[in-house]
């Protein structure tokens, strides 16, 4: 396909805001649909094409649901937003559907010692991550902004499915936390003299207060250690930490503490959920800090504490 068309893609992708990952992604995906139909252009494909591609993914490829549904949003923004041939029925019909499973939480002892091992510059992040409740991603996109050492609290903007809300600040992290921006200021400090200093801001806020982008309240508060281009405007900025050298770090640290679970970053979200249900608190409360849209979300995690979903005990124990 011609790199005309998949430029075209990737101009709409980027007028609709979606994150470069997800353009990633769905340019990925759109390729290799491309391909699969010996590189026809997809105006001359149609929604039948599109579930013989996604059969194939999910019997030959033996793909996950997750994977299929990735794939399918992709080609449903293909048609709706390149093509203008909306797929109609097929996103029904087609779209796998997840299992429902039980999330691998960390117990308190396995926290620490993951603390205890990992590599001293990925500590904070990862704690953050524990205790506030906060995505990978939300973790390194934090801004020092929306940082609130009054209210112990930390505002996520734009967070899954483009949602703000308020978390907690843990008490014990602030003054780590304060000692990161101090060093995130004499960085800051150096891009300037540098000559640099801007950093990545959202397309309607960087045209209207265009100075806004070297101020240091705008700067990441896990930020690079390094300079690096930006692949869509080919700009010189420093941006966030690197998702995949935290993940790295995390996992060296479970496979050092010796921890027989398959956990990932996200697994001290799981835990932070878990840990807060078990001390009481309301599972509405929970809801709110995660973030979840449904309570049937936030509900997954009663099934991991040890008294049951319900504080059901066992007869056995009466015996």
């Amino acid at each position: 396909m011609s790199s005309k068309f998949m430029q075209q893609v990737r101009n709409v992708l980027r007028v609709k805001r979606y994150s470069y990952k997800t353009e990633q992604s769905y340019c990925y995906w759109i390729k290799y649909f491309i391909r699969y139909h010996n590189l026809k252009h997809p105006q001359q494909l149609g929604p039948d094409d599109v579930k013989t591609f996604l059969t194939y993914l999910a019997v030959q490829r033996n793909v996950a649901a997750a994977t299929q549904n990735q794939a399918l949003n992709a080609l449903n923004f293909l048609y709706t937003q390149i093509i203008g041939r909306p797929l109609g029925d097929v996103t029904k019909l087609v779209r796998a559907k997840k299992a429902a499973k039980i999330p691998v939480v960390f117990e308190r002892d396995e926290i620490n010692a993951i603390f205890s091992v990992i590599n001293p510059l990925y500590k904070l992040p990862v704690q953050l991550m524990y205790g506030s409740g906060l995505r990978l991603m939300e973790c390194l996109r934090l801004r020092i902004k929306d940082i609130n050492f009054h209210r112990n609290s930390i505002v996520i903007r734009d967070g899954k499915g483009s949602k703000d809300r308020v978390t907690l600040l843990p008490e014990s992290l602030i003054d780590s936390i304060q000692s990161r921006i101090k060093e995130v200021r004499h960085i800051h400090a150096a891009d300037i003299e540098a000559g640099f200093g801007k950093v990545w801001m959202p397309d309607a806020l960087s045209r209207k207060y265009p100075s806004e982008a070297r101020s240091i309240h705008w700067q990441y508060v896990f930020c690079s250690n390094k300079r690096s281009i930006d692949p869509r405007d080919k700009e010189e900025r420093r941006h966030h930490l690197d998702d995949s050298t935290l993940q790295r770090a995390v996992k060296q640290a479970i496979h050092r503490a010796g921890i027989e679970k398959k956990g990932s970053c996200h697994t001290f979200r799981h835990s932070f959920a878990t840990h807060l249900l078990d001390d009481g608190y309301d599972i509405r409360t929970v809801q709110e800090l995660l973030g979840h849209k449904d309570l049937k979300t936030t509900q997954i995690y009663t099934h991991v504490l040890n008294r049951g979903g319900n504080a059901v005990k066992s007869p056995l124990t009466r015996l």
